[in-house]
Protein backbone atom coordinates (compact mmCIF):
# COMPACT_ATOMS: atom_id res chain seq x y z
CA UNK A 1 0.00 0.00 0.00
CA UNK A 2 2.66 2.65 0.65
CA UNK A 3 6.10 3.32 -0.71
CA UNK A 4 9.06 3.82 1.53
CA UNK A 5 9.60 6.63 3.88
CA UNK A 6 11.39 9.76 2.65
CA UNK A 7 11.04 13.70 3.34
CA UNK A 8 8.98 14.77 5.80
CA UNK A 9 5.92 17.82 5.09
CA UNK A 10 6.64 21.23 4.48
CA UNK A 11 4.77 23.54 6.37
CA UNK A 12 3.17 25.04 3.14
CA UNK A 13 0.99 21.66 3.53
CA UNK A 14 0.32 21.89 7.27
CA UNK A 15 -0.65 25.80 7.32
CA UNK A 16 -3.78 24.24 5.19
CA UNK A 17 -4.66 21.85 7.96
CA UNK A 18 -7.18 23.42 10.41
CA UNK A 19 -5.66 21.57 13.27
CA UNK A 20 -2.56 23.45 13.00
CA UNK A 21 -3.96 26.36 12.28
CA UNK A 22 -3.02 28.28 15.78
CA UNK A 23 0.68 26.92 15.21
CA UNK A 24 3.47 29.46 14.46
CA UNK A 25 6.00 28.73 11.79
CA UNK A 26 9.06 27.16 14.31
CA UNK A 27 5.67 24.92 15.82
CA UNK A 28 5.04 23.91 12.38
CA UNK A 29 8.66 22.94 10.87
CA UNK A 30 8.84 20.64 14.00
CA UNK A 31 5.28 18.76 13.17
CA UNK A 32 6.71 19.10 9.42
CA UNK A 33 9.94 17.22 10.20
CA UNK A 34 8.01 14.16 12.40
CA UNK A 35 6.16 13.45 9.04
CA UNK A 36 7.00 11.39 6.75
CA UNK A 37 5.76 11.24 2.71
CA UNK A 38 3.20 8.26 1.86
CA UNK A 39 2.19 7.06 -1.62
CA UNK A 40 -1.57 5.91 -2.08
CA UNK A 41 -2.52 4.06 -5.24
CA UNK A 42 -5.81 4.71 -6.29
CA UNK A 43 -8.23 2.05 -4.82
CA UNK A 44 -6.11 1.19 -1.97
CA UNK A 45 -7.51 0.65 1.44
CA UNK A 46 -5.50 3.76 3.65
CA UNK A 47 -7.32 2.70 6.74
CA UNK A 48 -10.04 -0.16 7.19
CA UNK A 49 -12.64 0.32 10.24
CA UNK A 50 -11.33 -1.19 12.83
CA UNK A 51 -7.90 -2.18 12.70
CA UNK A 52 -5.69 -0.92 14.96
CA UNK A 53 -4.05 2.42 14.45
CA UNK A 54 -1.25 4.31 15.00
CA UNK A 55 -1.11 7.14 12.73
CA UNK A 56 -2.17 10.04 11.37
CA UNK A 57 -2.17 11.86 7.72
CA UNK A 58 -2.30 14.95 6.05
CA UNK A 59 -3.75 14.63 2.61
CA UNK A 60 -1.59 17.03 0.06
CA UNK A 61 -2.67 15.71 -3.35
CA UNK A 62 -5.20 13.41 -4.24
CA UNK A 63 -9.04 12.40 -2.94
CA UNK A 64 -10.38 9.34 -1.05
CA UNK A 65 -13.82 8.09 -0.05
CA UNK A 66 -14.46 7.87 3.44
CA UNK A 67 -16.85 4.83 5.49
CA UNK A 68 -18.47 3.93 8.54
CA UNK A 69 -20.18 0.50 8.26
CA UNK A 70 -19.67 0.73 4.79
CA UNK A 71 -22.59 3.51 4.43
CA UNK A 72 -20.42 6.88 2.35
CA UNK A 73 -20.06 9.71 5.06
CA UNK A 74 -17.86 12.07 3.32
CA UNK A 75 -14.60 12.54 0.61
CA UNK A 76 -11.56 14.06 2.21
CA UNK A 77 -8.80 15.77 -0.13
CA UNK A 78 -6.19 18.23 -0.19
CA UNK A 79 -5.73 20.14 3.35
CA UNK A 80 -7.81 17.48 5.33
CA UNK A 81 -6.64 14.99 7.76
CA UNK A 82 -7.22 11.51 9.10
CA UNK A 83 -6.34 9.44 11.89
CA UNK A 84 -6.09 11.90 14.60
CA UNK A 85 -8.29 10.05 17.19
CA UNK A 86 -6.15 6.88 17.03
CA UNK A 87 -3.01 8.92 17.08
CA UNK A 88 -4.64 10.56 20.44
CA UNK A 89 -5.61 7.26 22.00
CA UNK A 90 -4.43 4.20 20.33
CA UNK A 91 -7.80 2.87 19.78
CA UNK A 92 -8.93 0.77 16.72
CA UNK A 93 -9.82 3.21 13.55
CA UNK A 94 -13.45 4.38 13.36
CA UNK A 95 -13.58 4.67 9.70
CA UNK A 96 -12.47 3.63 6.07
CA UNK A 97 -10.73 5.85 3.96
CA UNK A 98 -9.99 4.33 0.49
CA UNK A 99 -8.01 6.25 -1.78
CA UNK A 100 -10.50 6.98 -5.44
CA UNK A 101 -7.38 9.22 -6.87
CA UNK A 102 -3.55 7.87 -6.35
CA UNK A 103 -2.90 10.41 -3.50
CA UNK A 104 0.06 11.89 -1.82
CA UNK A 105 0.05 11.81 2.44
CA UNK A 106 2.09 12.62 5.04
CA UNK A 107 2.15 10.62 8.33
CA UNK A 108 2.66 10.69 11.68
CA UNK A 109 2.69 7.57 14.28
CA UNK A 110 1.62 8.08 17.67
CA UNK A 111 5.64 7.46 18.62
CA UNK A 112 6.77 10.19 16.93
CA UNK A 113 3.83 12.46 18.32
CA UNK A 114 3.77 11.94 21.76
CA UNK A 115 7.48 13.22 22.64
CA UNK A 116 7.12 16.40 20.48
CA UNK A 117 3.49 17.23 22.31
CA UNK A 118 5.42 16.35 26.15
CA UNK A 119 8.52 18.85 25.52
CA UNK A 120 5.94 21.17 23.83
CA UNK A 121 3.26 22.25 25.85
CA UNK A 122 2.40 24.92 23.36
CA UNK A 123 1.96 23.04 20.66
CA UNK A 124 0.19 20.40 22.98
CA UNK A 125 -2.61 23.22 24.07
CA UNK A 126 -2.63 24.96 20.59
CA UNK A 127 -3.81 21.23 18.67
CA UNK A 128 -6.13 20.02 22.29
CA UNK A 129 -8.02 23.62 21.36
CA UNK A 130 -7.88 22.75 17.45
CA UNK A 131 -9.68 19.84 18.09
CA UNK A 132 -11.94 20.41 20.85
CA UNK A 133 -13.65 23.18 18.09
CA UNK A 134 -13.65 20.47 15.60
CA UNK A 135 -15.54 18.03 17.97
CA UNK A 136 -18.61 21.09 18.48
Amino acid sequence: MYNSLVAGASTDVLKRVPLFAGLDGRELEQIAGSMRERRVAAGDVVLEQGAGGAGFFVVDEGEADVTIDGNAVGVIGPGDYFGEIALLTGSDRTATVTAKTDMLCYGMTSWDFKPLVESNSAIAWKLLTAMAQKLR
